[in-house]
């Protein structure tokens, strides 16, 4: 890992001292109107490809320009279009400020050119959030903490930083939701690049998939799926930030971009590092006082007792390190979009608990490792005008390992005593498992006409697993292989001069599965293969520019996970009986703005229906303290979501969503053989929130303590009602395990100079220290302080 830092270190360095040595010149400024600012304004230099748009305060900003003259262009929906002659020379940052006036022809106007794509993936026929993080860049938060601000969403977390964690949308959750990076998944970069590793500046945009997917993402996500997009500018930038918190956290980050404007070549880099102790104190937990000891160890238990006792954690170290680096090359005759690229990513972990945290870890430790490297292409207008290829392609290898090798039973006070097999219940082992993937994904798009266009999704995923205990041999010898292939056709109207967009779709998922099983006391390779064709469509109708009304459905299909056939090594066993899971999922909705002045009003509520066969969840084993995946036979999920925003100006903002979910099974006894459902008919899926809410407001100034400076506080509530951690039908309702009733406060004060180059900010989460609880009724850490710094240009 020391290693790793070292070269993260030089090369991020030698990058910013190239960076610096550039001399380019900007342009900034504020576009308003009679009433105030005026957000999503198009700015453009004419002759190029330089643009943007403005902010929801309405500034904008243009940097890494080549000095010479230019005419800036201003436009947007129903104001007139400006236009300013500039002259800039190396090292300018030059100020424009402009008032736009309302056009007469604003009926007529159908220019889209002042939407933003945050706006247009909001009008889709898909219902989808789509989040812009670039505000929230100087919080210490990461991907994972801003989605679940999110209506529908709802992530749930086995601990502190590092910690497994469960992500749900519309009750569907695990790998039911499958989540991207500008299009390609995440998993294929390596186990680190997951969601709470990911720190919220290194995105853009997020966007949030419900039960019905596009095909360009090329996925079996029957639950939705989440892609996350990062800055797509050509030209340089560097984005570098730390942040240190409680419980020894570090956070730090890097993006960077360097642009050689004789050659055309681009260089892009990326990587963070974090790290924390996670010593967070445990509420009321078992400690052992008396008996017989031997510093920690209890030689003798004659006398001791359990007790009830508040300690910290004495076993949760995490630490994780990500490097990518892509050099390529844009608006090329042959490509609009060649790049190749290397990562490398490794994670070393102390655990503490099981899936229960009754289940005491002292010395148990996992690592990992991925090595990736990849090819992406994009080029429009391919052979003909209108038809585009997106291509990618990605060879990885993970590694992991887990350390179980001392026969202790452990206390939350940290003494244990000897026991006949390891702490995690079995043989002594260092568990290998090693999964070498090859990735491919091919997109064809054809825009026949500005009413109609096709969409072709290719994606071929080759996975082989092998894992083994080092201990007793240095191989497996009973590997396994998954082997997915997805296809996907869509066809989209655009009808009414764009009111009316409608899209239909159908996929084809195949799945060739090569998996041990025991059988009459010999692992035995079975070989299998799974073929289902999904279908469906999305709609959306304009009533007027500000009412819209929306419709969504798809037959979707997922297939197993390698965790869920071969175990992850840890908590998880691997069950190879385990079949594709389906469901039908239906999705109704309304979206309604209304502009008053400086006000805006947004609403948006929608309904939903989930209908769900062969169900895949975790089952907890008693007997080995483990979880497995079951196939539930029916489970029908039905709920409703809504969210208000509220926006004054540049001055305060608020918004607050809620979402219920009603999730049941409806698996009848008897027909299923795969898991005892006897008394569990209609009862409510365990271990599943069903009535969420968040509730956020900000209020900044800009220019208060100085020219070009902001400042912003920001409240954040979260709130989930109690629900069952075990089945609602069975045992007696006065002794029920249940989680209950969270409301968590939390608080953000930003400031801001140089128009964001010079940025700090302090938080505080949890701020009246509430027992939280989440997974499996995993204690969450309590109240907790941070502080960052990031500098950007």
């Amino acid at each position: 890992m020391s290693n790793l830092k070292l070269l993260l270190l030089l090369f991020f360095s030698s990058i910013s001292l190239t960076l610096n040595a550039q001399q380019y010149a900007s342009v900034y400024g504020l576009v308003k109107d009679e009433s105030g600012s005026v957000s999503d304004a198009s700015i453009i230099l004419k002759g190029t490809k330089i643009g943007t748009v403005t902010d929801k305060n309405g500034n904008f900003e243009l940097s890494n320009i080549v000095p010479g003259p230019y005419i800036l262009t201003i436009s947007i929906i129903g104001y007139e279009t400006q236009t300013r002659q500039i002259t800039l020379k190396a090292g300018d940052k030059q100020s424009v400020n402009v008032t736009l006036k309302k056009s007469a022809n604003l009926l007529h106007d159908v220019s889209v050119s002042g939407k933003t794509k945050t706006q247009e993936i909001k009008e889709s026929g898909f219902t989808v959030n789509a989040i812009d993080v670039k505000k929230m860049a100087n919080t210490t938060a990461d991907l994972n903490q801003v989605l679940n601000r999110s209506t529908g969403v709802r992530i749930r977390e086995q601990g502190g930083l590092g910690s497994d964690f469960k992500f749900s949308i519309n009750g569907l959750s695990g790998k039911q939701v499958k989540f991207f990076i500008d299009g390609i998944p995440l998993d294929v970069m390596g186990s680190t690049m997951s969601l709470n590793n990911i720190p919220v500046n290194l995105a853009d945009r997020l966007e949030v998939y419900k039960g019905v997917v596009p095909v360009n993402l090329g996925a079996d996500a029957m639950g939705g799926a989440v892609n996350v997009i990062t800055n797509q500018k050509v030209g340089n930038y560097l984005d570098v930030s730390h942040s240190y918190g409680s419980f020894n956290t570090n956070r730090s980050s890097l993006s960077a971009q360097f642009v050689n404007k004789k050659s055309g070549i681009i260089v892009k880099a990326s990587g963070f590092y974090n790290s924390s102790d996670n010593n967070y104190i445990m509420r009321g937990v078992d400690v052992v006082n008396g008996g017989t000891r031997i510093g920690n160890y209890i030689s003798d238990l004659n006398g001791a007792e359990f007790a009830t006792a508040d300690v910290r954690r004495f076993h949760d170290n995490y630490e994780s390190a990500l490097g990518q680096l892509e050099a390529g090359v844009t608006n090329k005759k042959w490509a609009d979009v060649l790049f190749v690229g290397v990562g490398y990513n490794e994670a070393h972990q102390d655990l503490q608990t099981g899936f229960d945290q009754n289940i005491v870890y002292g010395n148990v430790t996992r690592a990992s490792k991925a090595r990736s490297a990849t090819l992406r292409y994009k080029k429009d207008d391919l052979f003909t005008k209108g038809l585009s290829l997106s291509t990618f392609m990605a060879l990885s290898k993970d590694d992991y390992k887990t350390v179980d090798t001392v026969k202790r039973t452990y206390n939350w006070d940290g003494t244990y005593f000897d026991k006949g097999y390891s702490e995690m219940g079995s043989v002594l082992a260092v568990s290998k498992i090693i999964r070498p993937r090859a990735y491919a994904m091919a997109n064809f798009s054809y825009k026949i006409n500005e009413q109609h266009s096709l969409n072709l999704n290719y994606t071929f995923d080759d996975l082989k697993n092998r894992n083994y205990n080092a201990l007793l041999t240095d191989h497996d010898e009973t590997p396994g292989q998954l082997r997915k292939q997805i296809a996907g056709f869509a066809y989209q109207q655009d009808l009414l001069d764009q009111r009316l967009v409608n899209t239909a779709f159908v996929k084809y998922y195949h799945l060739g599965l090569e998996r041990p099983k025991y059988i009459n006391r010999v692992y035995t390779l079975l070989d299998t293969a799974f073929s289902n064709l999904g279908y469906g469509f999305a709609s959306r109708y304009k009533i007027t520019p500000d009412l819209g009304l929306k419709a969504s459905f798809e037959h979707a299909y997922r297939l197993q996970e390698a965790e869920e056939m071969f175990g992850d090594g840890l908590n998880l066993q691997g069950n190879p009986d385990l079949k594709p899971e389906s469901s039908d999922n239906i999705n109704l909705g309304a979206f309604y703005t209304l502009k008053l002045g400086n006000n805006t009003f947004f609403i948006e509520a929608s309904g939903f229906y989930r209908n769900a066969k062969d169900f895949i969840f975790p089952v907890p084993d008693e007997r080995s303290k483990l979880l497995m995946n079951r196939n539930q036979s029916s489970v029908r999920i039905t709920g409703f979501e809504t969210e208000v925003r509220y926006t004054y100006s540049q001055l305060l903002s608020f918004n607050v969503n809620l979402t219920y979910q009603n999730a049941i099974n409806t698996t009848k006894a008897g027909q299923t053989e795969s898991y005892n459902v006897e008394g569990t008919y209609l009862n409510k899926i365990p271990n599943q929130p069903w009535l969420f809410g968040n509730a956020d407001f900000s209020i900044g100034k800009n220019d208060w303590l100085g020219k070009d400076t902001r400042l912003q506080f920001n409240w954040f509530t979260q709130y989930v009602n109690w629900f069952y951690l075990t089945w609602e039908g069975k045992g007696n309702p006065n002794g029920k395990s249940d989680i209950p009733t969270q409301f968590i406060q939390n608080a953000s004060l930003s400031y801001s100079l140089k128009n964001g180059r010079y940025n700090i900010s302090a938080e505080c989460r949890n701020i009246t220290n509430e027992l939280a609880y989440d997974n499996f009724r995993l204690q969450k850490p309590g109240r907790s302080f941070s502080v960052k710094v990031r500098y950007f240009i």
